[in-house]
């Protein structure tokens, strides 16, 4: 037997209890692949941002970067957008900060949408696959009960395995959305520390620029 036919016939012997596992499983891998792409775009974009927005910053070019910041799309345009509206009017650095970290608290759940589902989805089929095998025991003690006693224990070897073939695929579903729902959540927390190290580092410089033009005068 070929391993196609094989695969065929582990999902034949799973049962109706098989189809809600496999949309729990194609709503979770459509949700990851979803996910993935949006953070590898938001990092490779803020990167992208903020070694452009860096040196105009370093050269006091504040109006220039609001020009550009306020066309970005990008996580780290919005954040220092914030900032250098607040700028406008006076304020002390923890006015800066606060209306900076108004933007992370936009930006942060934009992150982390949907990535939870996916942990949740693993508990969720291997519960189904449980429930399925249990389901499918119950059928092969009963059908047991009702042969001839010389056919029993082949009836019920038979039976068991099938039964257990829901718990199989649902671990084998479970175990690899828990990794990437780890994988995920270390994506997310990765871009957040580059966006809380770039907030610290924009209100520096906005505070050496304010001491040197206040040294200045």
């Amino acid at each position: 037997m070929n391993t196609f036919a094989t695969i065929v016939k582990f999902f034949q012997d799973c049962g109706l209890f098989i189809y809600p596992s496999l949309l729990i499983m194609a709503i979770g891998v459509t949700i990851a692949i979803e996910r993935f792409i949006f953070l590898s775009r938001a990092r490779n974009q803020n990167r992208k941002m903020w070694s452009q927005v860096k040196p105009m910053l370093e050269n006091g070019q504040f109006k220039e970067v609001q020009g550009v910041t306020a066309k970005s799309d990008s996580a780290i345009g919005k954040i220092v957008n914030y900032g250098l509206t607040r700028m406008q009017s006076p304020g002390r650095r923890e006015d800066f900060d606060a209306a900076m970290e108004e933007g992370m608290m936009e930006i942060v759940p934009r992150l982390e949408k949907r990535t939870h589902y996916i942990a949740t989805f693993a508990n969720v089929i291997t519960l189904v696959g449980l429930l399925g095998t249990i389901i499918g025991l119950i059928k092969g003690f009963t059908a047991v009960a009702q042969v001839n006693p010389a056919e029993k224990a082949e009836l019920l070897s038979a039976s068991i395995s099938i039964a257990m073939n829901n718990t199989a695929f649902a671990l084998m579903v479970a175990i690899p959305f828990l990794l990437i729902h780890s994988f995920l959540q270390a994506k997310t927390a990765e871009i957040v520390d580059g966006l809380e190290g770039a907030k610290i580092s924009f209100l520096n410089l906005v505070q050496r620029l304010k001491s040197e033009q206040a040294g200045a005068r």
